[in-house]
């Protein structure tokens, strides 16, 4: 089959499309023909060796984790899928090698499950890892009826999902940062719009009212968002951050996203029902990962970037 399989860590140009053997699956896989995969911003750090040091990686790898495709083979074992299913999942394995930048991946069950039949691809090749992550994270500060939620970087490929799932947890108001450009967007997902920046505390506060205060920060960005995030919450337990482990030191919450089968049906349900909408800003063919990771690297992405196979 072909794929995008690198030899060694770099920059984008080392995603190259390559003939590699096809995917043996074992008794209890699933093997997908991949119809779209999912870019996601972990997908640059695999690519450039960042992940090296928490997972195994081995050469040729073929990068990616968010897959959409149809069922083609199942082991004996597996109960909840047949051939010619339609699914999307995450498939973040033990080891980083056989990813979904490819014509066909072996697929564990536990990370897929059946595509929404009112869903593209496209749409679904890039909602199973971002919106575990929001799913995931939400629950971790308890998001619940009344809340009010603010997401910082609203308008990217988790904070898009986020503050839909908040919505759907039942905040009763959802604040979201983002650039200018982006807030019309936003205000499309019933989100309050917010500029980042200094004044974020302060502009966080005027729109607020009274005490100025949110429920639930969730951080996307880390760094200055998550610094601020201290003085914009009632209790800085509530705060949320799947990019920086320090929000541990402030007293939060971190949160990484597992491939949970219950997790991707429920993101199905809501999907399929029209309550959850995936924006993919770009796709790309296969052969132009190199192309697309160069994309999602200049950080001004509105929701997805998907490749198609």
């Amino acid at each position: 089959m072909k794929a995008i399989a690198q030899t060694e860590f770099g920059d984008a140009d080392v995603l190259v499309l390559r003939e590699v053997p096809d995917p043996v699956i074992s008794l209890d896989q699933v093997l997908v023909e991949v119809r779209a995969a999912g870019l996601n911003p972990v997908d640059r750090l695999v690519r450039m060796g960042y992940v090296a040091g928490v997972l195994p990686h081995h050469f040729p790898l073929i990068p990616g984790w968010d897959v959409a495709g149809v069922v083609r083979a199942v082991g004996p074992a597996v109960d909840g899928f047949a051939v010619g299913d339609e699914v999307f999942g995450y498939q973040r394995k033990d080891h980083v090698q056989h990813g979904a930048y490819a014509e066909m991946v072996a697929a564990t069950e536990r990370g897929l499950a059946h595509k929404p039949a009112s869903l593209s691809f496209e749409e679904a090749g890039g909602l199973a890892l971002t919106g575990l992550t929001a799913v995931q994270a939400l629950r971790k500060v308890g998001v619940s009826a009344g809340d009010t939620v603010l997401v910082h970087a609203a308008a990217g490929g988790v904070g898009h999902l986020a503050v839909q799932v908040a919505r759907i947890m039942g905040a009763s108001r959802v604040i979201g940062t983002a650039s200018p450009r982006n807030h019309e967007f936003l205000r499309s997902l019933g989100v309050e719009p917010v500029a980042y920046g200094d004044a974020l505390v302060d502009n966080v506060a005027e729109l607020v009212g009274g005490d100025g205060k949110v429920d639930v920060a969730f951080d996307c960005v880390g760094g200055a968002a998550l610094n601020d995030s201290p003085a914009l919450v009632r209790d800085p337990a509530r705060i949320v951050s799947i990019v920086d482990t320090n929000v541990l030191e402030l007293g939060g919450r971190y949160a990484y996203a597992k491939p949970v089968a219950a997790d991707l049906e429920w993101l199905a349900g809501h999907a399929g029902s029209g309550a959850l909408k995936v924006e993919v800003q770009q796709t790309f063919p296969l052969a132009q990962a190199a192309d697309a990771h160069k994309l999602l690297e200049g950080r001004h992405v509105r929701g997805k970037v998907v490749l198609t196979v």
